[in-house]
């Protein structure tokens, strides 16, 4: 049985340092720093959170419905196995250096910086506004209906499966390895550049120069918008395209099927072995 602690309020520094076993329920932490730091067996329902640091080095908790303002920056560091739901998070730089987090129905409104070195991680309808690098060096990663608006996201990722969401980020996907994304919109320039293992199914995709520099690089039956132009330079890349592609440039290797395109730019700086097949469907 978990020791309840309901309708408090507490301040300061560590003002429930290394407690286990703890259920807090209509709890206020004001501020302060590192309420519940290295504490074990956690849960916090209808929690409010304003201070700096409040779950550093914690195992085993679990937040409903709580409310992380914008100064309990830096909330949850060094930490494993969370579960988070039904909560709002205004601070940023939320979630470094952390295994096995899974968060139902959270709102991150300031993601900046936000999942930073992170493994095991499982994302169901979860939004992130302002979220500029967010899931940096992350790993494990599992995601449904997310929507996201922030540049630069999934940079360095490994292991990622995406599905049902709407990205809208510049430079996403960066030196990755292993990402799929099935049935989704992302929008952004210079997508997927440098990565690795890059797999999408059934995806739309805006933003100009999309997909260089890759190696092994899959899309099955995907769509471009019209200002998706200067595909695949330099890529290695196996793609079937529905409808037209503004303009191919320079792909290294592979093969790329598509029903129409505006031009296709093959210069004197193609790389070896030069030999990708461009087609058009039907034709």
């Amino acid at each position: 049985m978990k020791e309840l602690i309901s309708n408090a309020e507490f301040g300061g520094e560590r003002p429930l340092y290394n407690r286990c076993g703890l259920r807090l329920e209509n709890v206020t932490i004001h501020a302060g720093e590192s309420a519940l730091k290295e504490t074990a067996d956690i849960d916090a329902v209808g929690c409010r959170f304003e201070g700096k640091y409040p779950f550093w080095c914690c195992e085993g908790f679990t937040l409903r419905d709580c409310l992380f303002t914008e100064g309990a920056r830096a909330a949850l560091w060094y930490s494993k196995d969370l579960l988070m739901e039904d909560t709002l998070v205004e601070a940023p730089k939320m979630f470094r250096e952390m295994s096995g987090l899974k968060l139902r129905r959270v709102r991150i409104p300031n993601a900046l910086e936000t999942l930073w070195s992170c493994k095991d991680i499982d994302l169901e309808d979860v939004s992130a506004d302002k979220g500029d690098y967010i899931f940096m060096h992350s790993s494990g990663i599992r995601i449904r209906n997310f929507r996201l608006n922030g540049n630069y996201s999934f940079q360095y990722c490994r292991d990622v499966e995406i599905r049902d969401s709407v990205l809208n980020t510049k430079d996403a996907f960066w030196e990755t390895e292993n990402v799929t994304v099935y049935d989704s919109v992302i929008n952004g320039e210079y997508l997927g550049w440098y990565s690795r293992g890059l797999h999408l199914v059934n995806c739309r995709i805006a933003g100009t120069q999309p997909l260089c520099y890759a190696e092994g690089l899959v899309l099955e039956n995907c769509s471009f918008e019209p200002d998706a132009d200067l595909a695949f330079e330099y890529s290695a890349v196996q793609a079937d395209v529905r409808g037209a592609v503004t303009s191919v440039k320079n792909p290294r290797t592979g093969r790329i099927v598509a029903d129409s395109y505006g031009e296709i730019i093959l210069d004197d700086n193609i790389k070896a072995p030069a030999d990708c097949q461009i087609l058009v469907r039907n034709a």
